[in-house]
């Protein structure tokens, strides 16, 4: 074979994927290409328990298998365009880099906020180990920090900096932190239990301004309140990482779409046989739910959908009589999310977003609970706080 499998994003979906390639029999050469110095690492902890303890590279890093002993890594270097027609990504070094298949895991960058005076120090947002290196310095006893966005990097990086002794203020432009995700009763009841722990909301507002020279000092709300600011946290969204791919035809509308074999689509719906996107920029359709493609930033959508490409790019490049049929196996991944906040401990499954009500079913709402979650009668979701094992029981629910 000339030209190897060549994976951009050096990510947990990119490693997934490598392992997954060998265990489908792929033997030949596999190039994962990064933007950061770091070989795969799990980003969740970072803004839970890593970050409350000394961050490092070592307390996050993947186990390296010996599957994927002989991968080529190219780190600290970044896809900067893409050329379907001849089969190569171009990086910011300037190399080209040939390949049989492509499997695209770029992921996702923070949004930031625009103001006015924008160009302050002591901003942060938290996506990568760098970021949480840098944020982790910061967070001491006393520091006034403003968090902005109250989903839940941001609840629970306000978790993680009360528990380490500073002041913490989250500014949200919804009525609860996390009503998204949780709906109004779960999450007012988060709310609740980050306030007992002395966290400051602003709700239903956002950030006009930012005071200060050149390092933050306060922060400016709609509403004319000025708040005292150390550190500022922003947790306002994602946008995917999609730009290198342009003048390639490829539907990049949030993220990149893709076929239930993980393929990359073309504008005009057709997919591109040896393109392939896996992670939170896989835009697809899952029919536990419904027919639309979605991206979704689940943690377990990674791994699924890495094993899914690799299951597929396998067959092709080992030219499998079954290939065909594997392209047509129905692929029904079930969200999964979990988070920890204090001594709440948080695990979904299904798309809870989805919901247009939920019910409690188990528990009590100021103690261990389970929610479920339902758009018109079917089951999207549901999410406990603690109850793991009665949680755990409804993954046969979605199958």
């Amino acid at each position: 074979m000339a030209h190897p499998v060549v994976i951009v994003g050096a990510s947990m979906g990119g490693l997934r994927c490598a392992e997954a390639l060998r265990r489908f029999g792929y033997l030949g050469p596999i190039t994962i290409i990064g933007e950061e110095p770091w070989k795969p690492y799990n980003r969740p902890p970072l803004s839970k328990e890593v970050l409350a303890k000394e961050v490092s590279h070592s307390a996050v890093a993947f186990e390296e298998r010996s599957a994927t002993a002989d991968v080529n890594w190219v780190l600290g270097t970044k896809a900067i365009s893409l050329d379907v027609e001849h089969n190569t990504v171009t990086d910011s070094e300037g190399e080209t880099h040939p390949y049989a298949a492509l499997v695209i895991a770029t992921g996702l960058r923070p949004k930031r906020i625009v103001v006015r005076n924008s160009e302050l120090s002591n901003r942060f947002a938290l996506r990568t180990l760098d970021d949480a290196m840098a944020l982790r310095e910061q967070l001491q006893p006393g520091k006034n920090v403003v968090i902005v966005g109250g989903g839940f990097i941001g609840c629970e990086v306000a978790a993680t900096a009360k528990k380490l002794g500073a002041n913490v203020t989250v500014i949200h432009n919804a009525a609860h932190p996390m009503l998204r995700q949780l709906g109004e009763e779960l999450a007012s009841q988060l709310q609740l239990r980050h306030e007992a722990e002395g966290v400051r909301f602003m709700l239903k507002r956002s950030v006009e301004d930012l005071i200060g020279e050149t390092k933050i000092t306060g922060v400016k709300v709609d509403d004319g309140t000025v708040l005292d600011c150390d550190v500022l946290v922003e947790a306002v969204g994602s946008i995917a990482n999609v730009e290198w791919l342009s003048n390639n035809n490829i539907d990049r509308n949030d993220g990149v779409l893709v076929d239930s074999a993980m393929r990359v689509m073309r504008k005009d719906d057709s997919p591109i046989k040896n393109v392939f996107a896996i992670g939170d920029v896989a835009r697809f359709a899952n029919p536990i739910f419904d027919h639309v493609p979605r991206r979704v930033e689940h943690w377990n959508m990674p791994t699924e959908t890495a094993k899914r490409a690799a299951s597929v790019i396998a067959a092709m490049l080992n030219q499998a009589p079954n290939y065909p049929a594997i392209l047509d196996d129905d692929f029904r991944p079930l969200p999964s999310f979990w988070s920890d906040q204090y001594e709440n401990h948080l695990l979904a499954f299904g798309l809870t977003s989805l919901a247009d009500r939920a019910e409690l079913v188990a528990g009590e709402i100021s103690g261990e609970c389970v929610f479920e979650y339902y758009r018109e009668d079917q089951l999207v979701g549901v999410c406990g706080i603690g109850m793991r094992s009665v949680v755990q029981g409804y993954r046969s629910k979605f199958i």
